[in-house]
Formats: structure tokens, C-alpha cells, sequence
């Protein structure tokens, strides 16, 4: 995206940021918003925005986003990137139920077009081992959640987890948001 800020890109005219917090906001008690560099810019949409102590991708979001909901009483996290503007409305639903059955309580989405990784269900309970495995040098979501047994979520339409990364995918999300696509 030209390295633009991808939260605060336009799509039917909003910012990416809101149509993701449209869909998550009913589904969760709290929205925290994992993001380095200057907070202020997520003002606007009345989240707590918390930064990695070490950026190591989105690990280090979630093992910040753990550690602040620990201090707020939470026990899970909910993680999903802020380019995917199409969130089922049932997203946390179904990853909870889907974490019942892992033994970690760790949980990913799932399409017909593979696993979606960032978009998970994170025991807060897990911080000290996600501390440790991002210590070790290591940083993949799925070498993390493997070790971990995580249970998958299924979904049945991959547009909804559609990734917006270059100029063409966000032209095809404003086709899809007026009927076109």
C-alpha cells in the first residue's frame, strides 16, 4: 500500500480501523488496538491502544494486548488484523466454541482457503509462554500455535477474512461493499 497506514485507509469512504471495529465492537466487551508509533491517530474511535515492548510482528501485539487485558480482569484475547474488513458477524462466537475443544484454549479461524492466523482466540494464560517463544528469537503465529495444540475454527466464506494489502484488493473490497463483486 505504498507504505501508507493501512488502519487509516479509506474504503466507502471510512477508514479501514472503523469497519473492522464495526464488526468486532458487538462481539467483545473491550477493543484494544495494538499498534506502534503515534496512539493518537486511533483516538477517535475510543479504544485503548497498547504498543509491542518489541516488535517482533504480531506476536507482539498479542502478547500486549494479552498483558492489558490481564490488568483489566480479562482472560482471552481476540486478535485479528485491521485489513480484513469483513469479520463474520459470529467471529467470537465461533472461536470460543472452537477453543473449548483445544486443551490450551487457543483457537484460529479457519476457510476453504487455509487457516487465518492472526484471527485467533489467545488465552491471556499463555502470556508466559508466548514471552518466552518470542525471547528464543522465534516470531510465526502458527509455529506458536501448533506447539500449542490450537483448535480451528471453521468458516465457509473466505471473503470474509479477505486481506486488503495492495491498491487492487481494496478495490475489490469497495466493489463487494456496493454489490459489484
Amino acid at each position: 500500500m505504498g507504505g501508507a497506514d493501512k488502519a487509516l485507509l479509506p474504503l466507502a469512504g471510512r477508514p479501514l480501523v472503523a469497519h473492522v471495529l464495526d464488526r468486532l465492537t458487538p462481539q467483545v466487551a473491550q477493543v484494544l488496538v495494538s499498534a506502534n508509533g503515534d496512539a493518537t491517530r486511533f483516538a477517535g474511535w475510543g479504544c485503548k491502544v497498547v504498543a509491542d515492548a518489541r516488535p517482533q510482528g504480531p506476536l507482539s501485539g498479542i502478547l500486549a494486548g494479552m498483558g492489558t487485558a490481564a490488568l483489566l480482569g480479562a482472560t482471552h484475547v481476540i486478535s485479528t488484523p485491521v485489513d480484513t474488513p469483513f469479520l463474520p458477524d459470529d467471529l467470537v462466537q465461533r472461536l470460543v466454541s472452537a477453543a473449548l475443544a483445544s486443551s490450551s484454549g487457543l483457537a484460529l479461524a479457519r476457510t476453504t482457503d487455509g487457516i487465518q492466523p492472526a484471527t485467533a482466540i489467545w488465552p491471556v494464560s499463555l502470556a508466559p509462554a508466548l514471552t518466552a517463544f518470542l525471547a528464543s528469537g522465534e516470531a510465526k503465529v502458527t509455529r506458536f500455535t501448533d506447539a500449542h495444540q490450537a483448535a480451528l475454527a471453521d468458516f465457509t466464506d473466505p471473503r470474509a477474512f479477505m486481506n486488503l494489502n495492495t491498491p487492487e484488493d481494496l478495490a475489490e473490497a469497495e466493489a463487494m461493499l456496493k454489490g459489484k463483486a
